[in-house]
Parts: structure tokens; C-alpha cells; sequence
């Protein structure tokens, strides 16, 4: 079935509710959640405990597990690996306070079953760093920043406007205060690393900061969901949405079977473009991460290393775990251009392009290896951080390319869709969504109902890109980011064979 084009009108129709609106939600009697990442789960599991949707069917489909139909999701989805940061470290206050209310779940360790529990979540510390010109010795702090202009800073700045907002938290919190420190130059820094190594010309270490194992926190929240006994999982791969005029009515599988709802939800991360036109919006890139075996030996010399993230140059280091040491690089990304067959949902506003950015991974192509121009930055992050002289050769047991939502300026789109009722998205991870495993879940419900938290609304909202920039690729510009923007992944990938061969 053709994607049908956007409805014709000098103004879009305006959706059932808007992510700004105060007014009540009527609920629907369906809910369709397309994506069982931490988006589609957490949402999930929050409208199944409240009162409002008592009455509502709450389905998710998603590709699942190949081998494992009934385990939820996708291995190959970017909620699913072996860490991620937990972080209340943010150049916005607002994220920074939304993180810090995360924190207190992963931090509860009381009982097995708490977020925490079992190895899920580790307190290491992070280790924020940057390179550039170090602030001069008592330069002047501005806590408290809410509203900045996300797509000039730099890395130094991200650092500065984060260390800002973790001063402004730790002023009501004697523990954070207590276990957050400036390292103001290289030397400082190398010695709250601990590891020899060295990163970065200023930063600061938060002590109440660390890592989660992703995998292991995917499968406890979906544990819990199931729990619930009121969500339906459907094991599928939807192709399109099905519209009737200007209503989402459904989405379509690609065995042929349609799913129908009231509203669709769709917040299917890196994959959400196949589905809905995000031109100037959101675009999917790969990051490259590699994991190294250790010794037994090695292991006792890093255990006691924070994470260390460098802002400028993206590179990160998280602390070992079952002998496994992993390295990665939050980057611009690589672009992966795709020809579909059937188009994404369109708008009035852009032409969709004739390709989409859509992931590719070991589940497409299990011979998948990162590019040589990725494996090489994430050595030289080795031999900057962790230099040991054991590992400066030792081959990678295993690299991946995780897959972002990336928006402009990184923050989340989390609206109804302005031209078409019943379709809500949810997505632009930009690489940071998954700290907010604990807390994103009633947000998301809270928007659905027409509530959404007022520091988020100019964040959230659905933006049209104006003019120019809806032909522009989508570039993350919010000081965070290393690598070189634009790069192809076959174009990466070629070079690196031919270098083989």
C-alpha cells in the first residue's frame, strides 16, 4: 500500500491535542506503540498503571529477537549493549534536573528487584573533560542555566555549562557536594583517572555519576511490563502507517497484517524515519564502539577508574566489567542513505528525500565491522585514557555501530503530529535517552495527556525546520560531539576494504 501524501491546506489540521495544551485527554481505547526501546517500554509500562487508560488496549510490535521471538527488544536496538552513562551532567538545567530525578532509582540497590540491583547500575564516577584553553584559575560560575544557545557551543562549553548545573544541584544536596571536584589542567586530570593516562585540559569528576548495563536494565524493564498482563507484543516488522485522510489509523506488517488503534505511537528510534517524514528534524546516525578482553590482572588495575568522556572529541572510556573493557565515540556520526520502497509519511512542508539515514547492523549484514577511521580515533582513545602498555596493540573482541535519533540540538521530539490525528512520535535520542530509563516513561504519558512539563514544551515540541534547513542534513550541534560530520558508511566502509585488500 502507498504511503499516502500529506493532506493539501494553507494550515496543517490541528491534532487532538498538543504537547503545550492544559486541557484534558479523552483517552483513546486503543494505543498502537511502534518500538519496544526505552521510549515505546517506559511509555508503555506508565499508561498501563494509570487510572485514565484503565479502559485502554495498549499494544507494542517491534522486530524482537530472531531467535527469541518473545524477548523484547531487537538486540541490535541502541537500548541493548553492555553500558551506558548515568549522568546528571548537562549544559541545561532542565536535563540535568530531569537526570538527577533518574538517578535516585538507579541508584536503589535495596532489594533485587530495584533498578539498581544486580550489577545493573555501577557508581563509578564520570570524569567530564574537554579540550581547548582552560577557564583561568577563579573564574566566575553561572548556575542554574536553563536556556542556551545549543547549537554554537563547544565541547569546553558544554563542560562549563555542565559543571554550572551540577554546582546549582549540589547546593541542595550535601552528598553531591561532597563528591563532585574541578580538575583545572592535564595533571588533575590524570590523577582522578587513575589509569596513567590523561584526557582533556580542564573538566571536573562527579562522584554520584556512573554506568549502567543497558541489556540487563532493558530486561528488567520489560520484565516489569509484562507484569502489568495489560500490554500486548506483537513480534513484527511494520513497512508503513495506515491513514485514512488525515488519521493515522494503523500500521501495516510486513507479512501482511494490519494493526489498527485509536492513536499510534511511533518511537521506533533510529528507525523512525522509515516510517514518518523527519527532513530537517531528525536524521539516523552510526556511532562505532569496540570492546576489549582483559586479564584477570588488567581488570584489578582499571577497576577503580571513573567513566571518562571527552566533549571534544566525543571519545569515552567506561570502566571494566566480567573481564570486557569498552571504548566508544560519541560522534557526528556515520549517514547511511536508503532507498525505500514505500516513503515515509509525508508533510506539507518538505518533500521527503529520495533516500532516509536508516540503520544498518549485524542483523542486516552479520559481517558488519566498523569503518578503519572509527577503530583508529577509538585506539588512540585507548592510548590516551587507559594506556596500558598490554592493550596499546590488542585487537577489538568485538565492535558495533549503535544507532542515534539525532536532532539538531539534541533534544527529544515528543508531540503529537501537527497534520495528522491520531499519531503521536516519540524519538531523537540524540545518544543521551537511555539515563532516562527510570523517569521518561510517565513524561512521554504526560504529554499524550496534554501535560506536558512546561521546561520541556520548546523542547519537545514538533519544529518544522524553516526555509533552507529543511533541505540540510540534520548536524548535532550541541558541543558534544567528535569525529567529522557527513560521513557515508559504505563510502567508510569501502576505504577500509580497500586498504585490506
Amino acid at each position: 500500500m502507498a504511503t499516502p501524501s500529506a493532506p493539501s491546506s494553507s494550515l496543517p489540521p490541528q491534532p487532538q491535542q498538543s504537547s503545550s495544551s492544559s486541557s484534558p485527554l479523552s483517552p483513546p481505547s486503543s494505543i498502537l506503540i511502534i518500538g519496544a526501546g526505552v521510549f515505546g517500554l517506559t511509555t508503555a509500562y506508565a499508561l498501563s498503571r494509570r487510572h485514565d487508560f484503565v479502559n485502554t488496549t495498549i499494544t507494542i510490535v517491534d522486530r524482537a529477537d530472531p531467535s527469541n521471538p518473545d524477548v523484547f527488544p531487537a538486540p541490535d536496538a541502541a537500548s541493548v549493549d553492555t553500558s551506558r552513562i548515568i549522568r546528571a551532567d548537562y549544559p541545561d538545567a532542565a536535563y540535568a534536573a530531569l537526570a538527577a530525578e533518574a538517578q535516585l532509582q538507579w541508584r536503589q540497590q535495596t532489594h533485587p528487584d530495584d533498578l539498581g540491583s544486580e550489577g545493573r547500575y555501577s557508581e563509578s564516577g564520570l570524569l567530564v573533560v574537554a579540550d581547548g584553553p582552560a577557564p583561568p584559575p577563579g573564574t566566575p560560575v553561572v548556575t542554574g542555566t536553563t536556556v542556551i544557545d545549543k547549537s554554537k557551543l563547544t565541547g569546553m562549553d558544554y563542560a562549563r555549562f555542565s559543571w554550572a548545573n551540577v554546582l546549582s544541584l549540589a547546593s541542595s544536596d550535601p552528598e553531591l557536594a561532597a563528591r563532585i571536584k574541578e580538575c583545572p589542567n592535564s595533571d588533575a586530570i590524570k590523577g582522578a583517572l587513575g589509569t596513567g593516562g590523561s584526557s582533556g585540559s580542564w573538566g571536573y569528576i562527579n562522584g554520584l555519576s556512573g554506568w549502567a548495563n543497558a541489556g540487563a536494565s532493558m530486561a528488567w524493564l520489560y520484565k516489569r511490563v509484562r507484569a502489568e498482563g495489560r500490554i500486548n507484543f506483537v513480534a513484527g516488522e511494520v513497512t508503513n502507517l495506515e491513514v485514512s485522510g488525515n488519521t493515522v489509523t494503523g500500521a501495516r506488517l510486513s507479512d501482511g497484517r494490519v494493526l489498527s488503534a485509536d492513536l499510534v505511537m511511533v518511537s521506533a528510534g533510529a528507525w523512525t524515519g522509515r516510517l514518518v517524514d523527519l527532513t530537517g528534524q531528525a536524521i539516523a546516525t552510526g556511532q562505532v564502539l569496540g570492546y576489549i578482553d582483559l586479564t584477570p590482572e588488567e581488570e584489578a588495575q582499571l577497576a577503580h577508574m571513573p567513566v571518562i568522556l571527552n566533549l571534544s572529541t566525543g571519545l569515552f572510556v567506561i570502566p571494566p566489567k566480567n573481564g570486557v573493557l569498552k571504548v566508544a565515540r560519541h560522534a557526528y556520526g556515520y549517514l547511511n542513505p536508503t532507498a525505500l520502497s514505500i516513503p515515509p509519511l509525508a508533510s506539507s512542508v518538505a518533500t521527503p528525500a529520495a533516500t532516509v539515514s536508516l540503520p544498518l547492523t549485524t542483523l542486516t549484514d552479520p559481517t558488519l565491522q566498523i569503518p578503519t577511521e572509527g577503530a583508529d580515533d577509538l585506539r588512540r582513545a585507548l592510548h590516551e585514557m587507559v594506556p596500558l602498555p598490554s592493550l596499546c596493540d590488542r585487537p577489538f573482541s568485538k565492535t558495533r555501530i549503535c544507532w542515534y535519533s539525532d536532532t539538531p540540538t539534541a533534544d527529544f521530539i515528543i508531540d503529537y503530529h501537527p497534520e495528522y490525528k491520531g499519531l503521536f512520535v516519540a524519538t531523537g535520542d540524540s545518544g543521551h535517552a537511555f539515563k532516562f530509563l527510570p523517569v521518561i516513561g510517565e513524561k512521554i504519558a504526560d504529554v499524550i495527556a496534554g501535560q506536558c512539563p512546561p521546561e520541556f514544551v520548546s523542547k519537545w515540541n514538533w519544529r518544522y525546520p524553516a526555509g533552507d534547513a529543511a533541505l540540510k542534513t540534520v548536524i548535532t550541534e550541541d558541543g558534544s560531539r567528535g569525529g567529522v560530520p557527513g560521513l557515508i558508511l559504505s563510502t567508510e566502509l569501502e576505504r577500509a576494504s580497500a586498504v585490506l585488500n
